[in-house]
């Protein structure tokens, strides 16, 4: 994969994995697709992942790419690791509450507070 074909930043920092976002709306099927597949990367790449996915440069949100967080987050559960969101725009987030999402997933304000709560 080419590097500038990535639609996301990713770094490694103390054995958690910081996902951004390079693109502010994330509403294209085919990106979302290609995001999916690059975070299950990291993901698959771990043996009990510590993922955080930083929203701060996110200001629209499809609900193709909430089915892609419920993947990610089933994917790590089932390698007893560990999602955190953080920095989520608060139109985005009242999505996440109306759909209960708020409820499945560990969700921050800042990314330090989520970088925190990793155990």
């Amino acid at each position: 994969m080419a590097e500038q074909d990535t639609r996301l930043s990713i770094g490694t920092n103390d054995g958690v994995t910081r996902v951004e976002f390079l693109e502010r709306n994330i509403v294209d099927e085919a990106s979302i697709q290609q995001i999916g597949e690059e975070i299950l990367r990291e993901v698959d790449a771990s043996v009990m992942p510590k993922i955080l996915i930083d929203f701060k440069n996110v200001d629209h949100l499809s609900s193709a790419a909430l089915g892609q967080l419920i993947t990610i987050n089933n994917k790590v559960r089932q390698k007893d690791g560990q999602l955190r969101l953080a920095n989520i725009d608060a139109q985005i987030y009242e999505v996440f509450v109306i759909t209960r999402l708020n409820k499945l997933f560990h969700i921050h304000e800042t990314d330090d507070e989520a970088l925190a709560s990793f155990q």
